[in-house]
């Protein structure tokens, strides 16, 4: 009972359940444009069942960053045996075997409930867990992990539009879908993109020929500052051409102007501090910018349900981020 109990506490620990809002407020926003759809275009009352599956759905997305990073963890044993020795994996708290089994066998559980609800959200299931494997390799390839690491949480905004429910009798690829797609990548790439500043040591010795190793500290904290305000661009270039038309409300404008501001602070936080504790400290910033980048899109279906979620995500990305109190574990 009591070795159980260590793996439990390893496992979770290994999760990092900060995360698990980036994964789940993806999804989210297929969730909410469905239900949106459902209830607005056709016109059909959002029922009890809706609620129910859409609550299997989230279950599924806010899980499934933390049973994915025990892969992470495994295949980034090198680098983090430098940047993060005091993790579970690393020191030995975490058994690797059994790990592996509960993240396969959960994800099995997942793929199986999955096709119940609509077999063709098996599509971007698959895709994420295929892309996570890519992505511990893709780190290799400089600013392109980043671009993989992008697409990847994208496909849980896919899942959960196509888990919700069953395909509605419109087209599935138009402009406003992709842009919501590239505006999640965009904002989940810059994300991890400032996360790499507190590993540059250890992708470095491992060989982990990222951006800030190729480039230098110094080019790419500027490189930061200047991508912080992309997002922001991107969305009003996006408007610009008319590929994102929806009323903006005032819960939109709110979200956004205080995501705007987050955005930039995480950069400039990492410009003054780029390496050291202090810079893995300021992920916790990095973190609230892109899930509640996330939520503003959820805005513009749910306006009520954004600002809840907004306040919510700020505080509990806090408190969890606040148990992993040490920069190297």
């Amino acid at each position: 009972m009591a070795e159980i109990k260590k793996f439990v506490v390893a496992y979770i620990k290994t999760m990092r359940l900060y995360y698990s809002f980036i994964t789940g407020i993806a999804g989210w926003i297929g969730v909410s444009f469905y239900l949106w759809l459902k209830e607005v275009r056709y016109a059909t009352p959002i029922t009890g069942d809706d609620y129910l599956r859409g609550g299997v759905v989230l279950i599924i997305l806010f899980s499934s960053w933390g049973v994915n990073q025990i892969f992470n963890d495994w295949l980034g044993l090198p680098e983090d045996r430098v940047n993060a020795p005091n993790r579970p994996m690393v020191s030995g708290e975490l058994n690797v075997k059994w790990a592996l089994t509960t993240s396969f066998t959960l994800m099995g559980i997942a793929a199986v409930v999955s096709y119940f609800l609509n077999p063709w959200s098996l599509i971007p299931l698959f895709a994420g867990f295929l892309l996570n494997f890519v992505y511990n390799y893709s780190k290799a390839w400089g600013i392109w992990a980043n671009v993989v690491f992008g697409l990847m949480i994208s496909t849980c905004t896919v899942y959960g539009f196509l888990a919700i429910g069953p395909i509605l009798n419109e087209p599935f690829f138009t402009t406003n879908r992709y842009s919501t797609i590239l505006l999640v990548a965009y904002m989940n790439g810059l994300m991890t993109y400032f996360t790499y500043f507190k590993d540059y040591e250890g992708d470095k010795a491992a060989g982990k020929n990222t951006f800030i190793v190729r480039h230098g500290v110094e080019r790419a904290k500027m490189l930061g500052i200047f991508g912080s305000f992309m997002p922001t661009i991107l969305f009003f270039a996006l408007r610009h051409m008319n590929y994102f038309p929806f009323a903006i409300t005032e819960h939109f404008v709110y979200c956004g102007v205080m995501t705007i501001f987050l955005q930039l602070w995480t950069a400039v936080r990492f410009y003054r501090n780029p390496v050291g504790p202090r810079a893995y400290f300021s992920n916790a910033t990095n973190f609230r910018a892109c899930a509640c980048g996330q939520v503003t899109m959820i805005a513009i279906f749910n306006g009520t349900l954004a600002l809840y979620l907004y306040s919510a995500t700020y505080v509990f990305i806090g408190f969890l981020f606040g148990l992993h109190d040490d920069d190297k574990s």
